[in-house]
């Protein structure tokens, strides 16, 4: 990278719930967000965001006539995007960028009315505005007034490093000096939790911890939803607001054997992160956020990626999809707001079944993994001065 950039601010609204203090406090605890809901009659492992947070999107429906029509993928965006902006010291309608994608997009939307079109033969008016990919991002665009470009993307479950990527891009070509970046996920649906009951990745199991994420020794997949926004506002070059800077980028795409393949040893890892550490010696990464599904083959396959990248001296190593799920396109966000916390506190956060065999004294550099459906891995490092 040319300039490192300044991470100035990260907001999220996700199980931990949209509060700092709160979301390091459970953090800290042992416990698992995830409990069961009924979908279509049955029970079925999910991470929801707390009640009292989701009072704040109901009221946000009612601020603005326009808003009662928009998927919940677009109101978390928005509520974590004023949070952020405000976090920042940016203003509303001043020259920033916005990059604010989704994996599964519009999926509450997208399902009631297509079961109203197969029920009537109809839709209503607002069925393709209100569900297009490019809706997150021009809607928080609208909310904060905001000046500059927006894109919004999917990338499966790289959607906001993705959007981290892009924004690098802008900002050290000199085309922007800030961009709001992240990704959003409402996958909290029947038919969605349905797709990954077929592809037999879902956790079914009743246990103290029903997904076991980065637990090598089990025989199922374990993998459950979670529902999240989370954005940053990045700012090129050093900055004194600066909870950490991005220092290296990675990203690379494995040869597809099938339409959700990685390779055994997830050679997109191996290159994706390769790429972010190529100008920082191995020993100085203290801790690795993995993206550890909680699948067999995913969380094995990084695993080995790491060792052949790192070798027998490995970061420490930790995932917080045992505790929130896989919020597929917010989880690359959710993973950067993990580490800055961790090099914030200068405590790591582990994982309570498995024993971490390598402690450091200090963490200083966490480097931020995510890999979705297609082998999209990206890396990203952050590191923090002091």
């Amino acid at each position: 990278m040319k300039t490192k950039i300044a991470i100035t601010s990260l907001a999220s609204i996700s199980p931990l719930g949209n509060n700092p203090e709160a979301i390091w406090a459970h953090y800290l605890s042992l416990k698992t967000l995830i409990s069961t809901k009924e979908f279509n009659g049955k029970s079925q492992f999910v991470a929801m965001i707390p009640a009292e947070v989701r009072k704040e999107i109901d009221a946000l429906r009612k601020e603005d006539i326009k808003y009662k029509a928009l998927d919940e993928t677009v109101l978390l965006a928005i509520l974590a995007s004023r949070q952020a902006i405000a976090k920042a010291g940016w203003q509303q309608g001043s020259d920033f960028g916005i990059n604010i994608g989704s994996s599964r997009g519009a999926t509450q939307l997208f399902e009631k009315y297509h079961k109203e079109f197969i029920e009537t033969g109809m839709t209503a008016t607002l069925t393709s505005p209100t569900t297009t990919l490019g809706n997150i991002s021009s809607w928080v665009a609208h909310d904060l007034k905001s000046a500059g470009p927006e894109i919004s993307h999917s990338i499966t479950c790289s959607t906001a490093l993705h959007a981290v990527l892009n924004a690098v891009a802008w900002l050290q070509s000199g085309l922007a000096t800030k961009f709001l970046v992240g990704g959003s996920e409402a996958p909290l649906t029947a038919f969605t939790l349905a797709q990954m009951q077929a592809l037999k990745i879902y956790a079914n199991e009743e246990q103290q911890w029903p997904c076991r994420a980065f637990d090598l020794t089990k025989t199922k997949n374990s993998m459950v939803l979670g529902e999240a926004a989370s954005v940053a506002c990045l700012e090129l070059g050093e900055s004194q607001k600066a909870l950490g800077y991005i220092t290296g980028i990675g990203y690379a795409t494995d040869d597809l054997q099938h339409n959700i393949s990685i390779s055994e040893d997830a050679k997109c890892f191996q290159k994706s992160m390769a790429m972010a550490l190529q100008n920082t010696a191995l020993d100085e990464v203290d801790a690795i956020v993995m993206h550890a599904p909680g699948t067999l083959k995913g969380d094995t396959s990084e695993y080995k990626a790491i060792q052949k990248v790192f070798g027998k001296n490995l970061p420490m190593l930790t995932t917080n999809k045992w505790k929130i799920g896989h919020t597929f396109g917010a989880s690359g966000m959710l993973n950067i707001e993990l580490a800055l916390l961790m090099m914030q506190h200068q405590t790591f956060i582990g994982i309570p079944y498995i024993e971490e065999p390598n402690p450091r004294k200090a963490i200083r550099n966490v480097l931020i993994n995510a890999v979705g459906f297609g082998g999209n891995a990206v890396s990203v490092l952050l590191s923090r001065e002091f």
